[in-house]
């Protein structure tokens, strides 16, 4: 199973792609998209633009976005929740499922703690993906969340095969 992690943010959003063969982990590919500009459609436009390009050239299967953080400032929450919804929206039109995962519980699924600081996880990612160069942490994120579903998509198989039951 082919998974796109994606750690979606207005400028800068950051994509990690990671093969599940068996229980062994591989990576495929990571990186960033950006979007330039003062003007929010135009920047949520590009965002769209890139991360479907992303999507056509590696073909993912699944994809694990992040849950938006809440902080004090409403106006940028809401702003980082148009992001937010263009990382929904690309998958869902290639016709992917799309889980969501709390910033917490993507960095216990990768570090073992919730409240791991960005260097931890950057730390595990490059245990669990050996040999991997880390462009940045928007893209360390990202592949968190595809390590975070890919730990986790084989139980949610099983538990929706047993509704189905």
């Amino acid at each position: 199973m082919r998974v796109i992690g994606i750690d979606p943010g207005l400028r800068r959003t950051g994509w990690g792609i990671v093969d599940l063969v068996g229980s062994r982990l591989k990576h495929v590919a990571h990186g960033v998209v950006t979007a330039k500009g003062d003007d929010l459609a135009q920047r949520l436009a590009d965002l769209r633009r890139s991360l479907s390009a992303v999507f056509i050239e590696h073909s993912p299967q699944a994809a694990s976005v992040e849950h938006t953080f809440v902080n004090k400032d409403a106006v940028g929450t809401l702003k980082l929740a148009h992001a937010r919804a263009i990382a929904l929206l690309v998958p869902a039109e290639a016709g992917i499922p799309v889980a969501e995962y709390a910033p917490n519980a993507i960095k216990k699924a990768v570090v073992g703690v919730g409240h791991a600081d960005k260097d931890q996880v950057a730390h595990m990612i490059r245990l669990l993906l050996p040999g991997v160069t880390l462009t940045g942490s928007d893209a360390a994120d990202a592949l968190a969340a595809a390590i975070c579903h890919a730990h986790r998509a084989p139980a949610l198989s099983r538990l929706a095969a047993l509704d189905a039951t």
